[in-house]
């Protein structure tokens, strides 16, 4: 186990540094000039020079690279053109807002999803009408479904916010983790606790519905395969009741491609996040990035695109993990 560890861990510093060096690869062969958009529209060339002095342009190609690595290690992202801060001061704000709203879908892809793969497993009544709502449930276009709750839950029955984080009325503390929700527990504040969760609700469901169909679709099918297993028709013959059958020996071993699935899920999330971020006005990555791409600043965008890398190339190490975990023959594998 210690082994595939440290191959997973190997695996993604290499994931890592070829995704920096395609980043400032990029950098060098868009057509913007950074240094003539910082110094502003009426610099003069002089001016010009001397930001790129200051931003290390006139360095050669091989230099500007080992910078660019040093730099990202240290944090230091290069300066937004659309915010005029430093980009990891940009991202410090949006990423705890984007963390909470992507928990948030996962806890609605997890529940939803383990739910509608044993009910659709079970061989209940009807299972088949369920398999057709998990299948048209999933080709529905997020930002259709975002337009169509605020529609309905906010214009018509007014049950959730329009939009946006937290109330700007309700005074919301500045805690250490920058999660509203976590921030309200943290100091006490029911109020801002129960704004935040209004406010999360639907963009989470949005978000984490489809993959939470898709997953329930996943572990039905496996819960049908295994079903027919050997160890299956013995804990049967054991007079085992069905749902000790579903829970403590079909279960544990359908997860495999679940666990497997739920990973590209979540990643899939981090690339479509900004989508739900747009629509709900919600302060996080996303948005940042829709700003950053309709302002030409790569320095912002390239921050982004190094957070999100991270967090898939992550993601998907925890997965491998989690599985090896869940399953004893992959456990076998990995310790050959």
């Amino acid at each position: 186990m210690l082994r595939f560890l440290l191959h997973r861990v190997l695996a993604m510093v290499g994931i890592l540094w070829a995704l920096l060096t395609i980043v400032f690869a990029l950098r060098t062969v868009i057509p913007s000039n950074p240094a003539r958009t910082l110094a502003g529209p009426g610099a003069t060339p002089a001016l010009i020079q001397l930001e790129r002095v200051r931003l290390g342009l006139n360095k050669p190609l091989a230099i500007q690279y080992f910078d660019y690595l040093r730099d990202a290690l240290h944090g230091n992202l290069g300066m937004s053109i659309y915010t005029r801060d430093p980009v990891s001061q940009d991202l410090a704000r949006a990423i705890p807002a984007s963390v909470e709203l992507l928990a948030g879908a996962v806890v609605v892809m997890a529940v939803l999803g383990l739910a509608l793969g044993l009910l659709g497993g079970a061989s209940i009544r009807g299972a088949g009408p369920l398999r057709l709502v998990m299948v048209s449930g999933a080709s529905v276009p997020t930002f259709l479904l975002g337009l169509l709750g605020l529609l309905l839950l906010y214009g018509k029955l007014h049950i959730v916010p329009a939009g946006g984080e937290v109330s700007a009325t309700i005074g919301a503390p500045t805690g250490p983790t920058g999660i509203v929700v976590l921030d309200g527990l943290l100091a006490g504040r029911l109020d801002v606790v129960w704004d935040g969760l209004r406010h999360l609700a639907l963009p989470a469901f949005v978000l984490g519905i489809g993959p939470a169909l898709i997953i329930g679709r996943t572990l039905q099918s496996s819960l049908r395969t295994v079903s027919g297993q050997d160890y299956i028709r013995t804990a049967r013959a054991k007079a085992l009741t069905d749902r000790a059958v579903l829970l403590r020996h079909a279960l544990r071993n359908a997860l495999n491609a679940p666990l497997s699935l739920t990973g590209l899920e979540i990643c899939g999330m981090l690339a479509g996040i900004a989508v739900v971020e747009d629509v709900f006005s919600w302060p996080g990555l996303g948005l940042y990035t829709v700003h950053a791409i309709t302002t030409s600043d790569f320095a912002a965008i390239a921050g982004v695109t190094l957070v999100i890398g991270t967090g898939y190339i992550v993601m998907n190490a925890i997965i491998d993990i989690a599985q090896v975990a869940a399953d004893p023959r992959m456990r076998v594998r990995a310790l050959a």
